[in-house]
């Protein structure tokens, strides 16, 4: 079931109307994509405000009831102020369900305490990227994707191309070529383990950076 934000549409526009709903404990947004004209809303700040700590709010289809009328969208940007922590402004894209969509999915690792790398070996696991953009229909979005540590050795290294992915959904960078293939998490020795262990987090760590370079 979608999450629902209940939404206004507004007409007063400008820094001094965005500042005087802010005031007031609301919160400008726009709705825009799809073959419709963009749309100013405004929403409540304590809705939004409740549903920040959620990953679903960055990743999946939410429904916005705008003065009664639902549109499914995705939360495309979110603005905060340089040093409270308050939001100032979304962004919301309209979603077809026909459509492909892209959407930014985080990663779970798990069985981390239970690798021979962890219990027999000593080794640290470095979580080199804690979400990948997937592309999919917006009824295949994963709410999350799981990342399992149970079997790694210190040395190892896992890429895209070890995720587990449900029917339907593809690793977007994956599509720009192998040498898009980058490290997701590596196992590497403790300080002092002995260098070829500890170069492991600094060879996966290189693959991420090259690769956002190229992109």
């Amino acid at each position: 079931m979608s999450l629902v934000l209940n939404a206004t549409k507004r007409d007063d526009m400008g820094k001094g109307a965005s500042r005087r709903l802010r005031h007031a404990k609301k919160l400008p947004a726009v709705v825009y994509g799809g073959t419709r004209e963009a749309v100013s809303i405004t929403l409540e700040q304590k809705d939004v405000q409740h549903e920040l700590p959620s990953e679903d709010f960055y990743s999946q289809v939410l429904s916005l009831n705008i003065d009664g009328s639902k549109e499914d969208v995705l939360l495309r940007d979110i603005q905060h102020h340089p040093y409270k922590q308050e939001v100032l402004h979304m962004d919301f894209i309209r979603v077809d369900a026909k459509q492909v969509v892209h959407v930014h999915t985080p990663l779970h690792f798990v069985g981390e305490e239970n690798s021979p790398g962890i219990k027999q070996e000593g080794g640290v696991v470095s979580h080199i990227v804690n979400e990948v953009e997937m592309e999919c229909l917006p009824k295949n979005i994963p709410q999350f994707i799981e990342v399992d540590l149970s079997e790694m050795h210190v040395g190892d290294i896992i890429h895209l191309t070890d995720l587990n992915l449900p029917e339907g959904v593809e690793v977007l960078a994956l599509k720009q070529g192998e040498e898009h293939d980058t490290a997701v998490c590596s196992m590497h020795a403790r300080k002092g383990g002995g260098d070829e262990e500890e170069e492991t987090a600094e060879v996966a760590a290189d693959e991420a950076e090259g690769s956002e370079e190229e992109s």
